[in-house]
């Protein structure tokens, strides 16, 4: 922390922002709301600061990044994201108003106990929000063909072979067994479904080219059952790996380690913390599970969970938390 800096709180909304300004010693010297534009910030703030530097703090919530990069790379001031969660948690008093939370900001970051969140730069947040555009427009997929299968259900039709392949997808555009009302529906689904397809090659083009000789998505690519989709993944919500000081800390920022639940001197498990973000998590243990059944290595490994009575979910979690860690270390040279 530097010794010459003051030090402001700033709690986030898009209409404005409650900016508290913080002596060396604690002592507040202004709490109040200013307009959501980084001018306006620094213009509040210019004439108490008396040329020292400028610590802030700002709740990572959306919206936040952007400000936090633009007081950076604009206003020269040292900026860091906070975890929402831990700071409410740190909070002694129950009540919630933006001028308390921007004080307790301010505080926390002027005595070094504010929980930092990694601010990740325009080019992986840009990256992100392609990614989750793409897993947006799977979904939507995903619940078309959950309600064509629930209507089919719902009159007990039954499509030759396997669903979804070229002869079940026929017989279902031309079957004349569902009511006209349900015959209508049915069509809204089917034009639904197939309005996604395009979509999702358009956004996968935009993934392609903006990760065009990335290192790290060459990195990626080249580890056994790991294709484009899981790469852009990892790279989107991971930005940098030598963020983490180790394969453990990246497994459980994935949300891939074992909850413990231990009592007395009985240890043991409880499922997976819930951290991280569960899309991330999901792909991840989608590819544990293509590990298991191409790689030898977790094949065998697999074998022997199987072995000892765990059921496949936990096998899957498991290799896909070792994978993790593993990667850490082969992704920490080529790290940006």
């Amino acid at each position: 922390m530097n010794s010459l800096a003051c030090f402001v709180g700033l709690d986030y909304h898009d209409a404005g922002v409650q900016v508290c300004f913080m002596d060396r010693s604690g002592r507040m010297l202004m709490n109040r709301r200013c307009a959501n534009d980084w001018r306006v910030m620094v213009e509040t703030v210019e004439g108490l600061a008396a040329g020292s530097g400028i610590h802030a703090a700002i709740e990572a919530c959306t919206g936040a990044a952007d400000l936090a990069e633009e007081l950076v790379s604009r206003a020269g001031w040292t900026v860091d994201l906070a975890h929402p969660g831990y700071v409410s948690r740190m909070k002694q008093n129950p009540d919630k108003h933006d001028w308390g939370d921007a004080r307790i900001l301010a505080d926390l970051v002027r005595v070094g106990y504010l929980p930092r969140v990694w601010l990740a730069p325009q080019e992986t947040r840009e990256l992100r929000r392609l990614v989750r555009y793409r897993q947006q427009l799977v979904h939507q997929a995903t619940n078309a063909k959950l309600r064509i299968r629930a209507l089919l259900r719902e009159h007990r039709l039954h499509g030759p072979g396997r669903a979804w392949t070229q002869p079940w997808n026929y017989w279902l555009e031309k079957t004349q067994e569902l009511p006209t009302q349900s015959r209508w529906i049915m069509d809204q689904h089917l034009k639904a479904l197939e309005q996604s397809q395009p979509a999702l090659r358009a956004v996968e083009r935009r993934l392609r080219q903006a990760t065009k000789n990335d290192p790290v998505v060459e990195r990626l690519l080249g580890q056994r059952g790991i294709g484009p989709v899981t790469a852009w993944m990892v790279r989107a919500e991971i930005g940098r790996f030598d963020r983490f000081r180790s394969g453990k800390q990246l497994s459980k920022f994935c949300g891939l380690s074992p909850r413990n639940s231990s009592t007395d001197q009985r240890p043991k498990t409880a499922g997976l913390i819930d951290l991280g973000n569960r899309e991330l998590r999901a792909m991840l243990i989608e590819a544990a599970h293509r590990l298991a059944r191409y790689d030898p290595r977790w094949h065998a490994l697999a074998a022997s969970l199987r072995a000892q009575g765990k059921p496949g979910s936990v096998v899957a979690a498991a290799i896909a938390n070792r994978w993790v860690r593993g990667l850490y270390h082969q992704m920490m040279p080529i790290a940006a």
